[in-house]
């Protein structure tokens, strides 16, 4: 029986340059997704300038575009929230950058700190809101681009002057640990 692992036998990959694939231009997995919003997400300078607070309503704004997805920044003070939705034909990635919101389901309830990521496949149900005392800040991308999020019955009225669409998603936990 040979006890030699992989490692011992192959050698370190990562210290083989030109074996390693060239990271893509843009993702084309949910796994490539998730790891380019760990990226931005770990890349304040990237995003923590152009956050904006909004009292009467989720303040938003396209960070980023790629062939067939966006990638939104959004912010929430205090008692914002979503209401419930999904996100038409969209899948995508949520990451929380900064505060805490709460994620809600037929499931249950689930609280997202920062560092917290998500993903979610078209169809899923949920409604996020920002149940802390602190506002919070989120990275949302999604593929396709986002074009509809119905908001289904049960919703949370929105606050005055909110647009009915905002950016936004979720849905099952992301593998492996998130840093942001």
């Amino acid at each position: 029986m040979n006890s030699d692992s992989d490692l011992q036998i192959a050698g370190d990959i990562l210290e083989v340059p030109h074996l390693l694939q060239p990271p893509r231009e843009h993702p084309a997995t949910v796994a490539e997704f998730a790891g380019l919003a760990r990226s931005l997400a770990a890349d304040r300078s990237r995003w923590e300038h152009l956050v904006e607070y909004d009292a009467t309503s989720r303040w938003y704004h396209r960070l980023r575009t790629g062939p067939g997805y966006e990638v939104w920044l959004l912010s929430w003070v205090p008692g914002q929230g979503s209401g419930t939705h999904d996100h038409g034909r969209s899948s995508g990635v949520l990451t929380v950058l900064d505060g805490a919101l709460t994620e809600r389901t037929e499931r249950g309830t689930r609280a997202l700190t920062a560092g917290a990521q998500r993903v979610f496949a078209p169809g899923y149900v949920h409604e996020v809101v920002n149940d802390a005392l602190e506002p919070a800040v989120s990275l949302h991308i999604y593929y396709p681009g986002l074009t509809e999020m119905p908001m289904l019955p049960g919703s949370r009225l929105r606050a005055a002057g909110e647009a009915p669409f905002a950016p936004h998603c979720e849905a099952r936990t992301a593998p492996g640990p998130v840093t942001a």
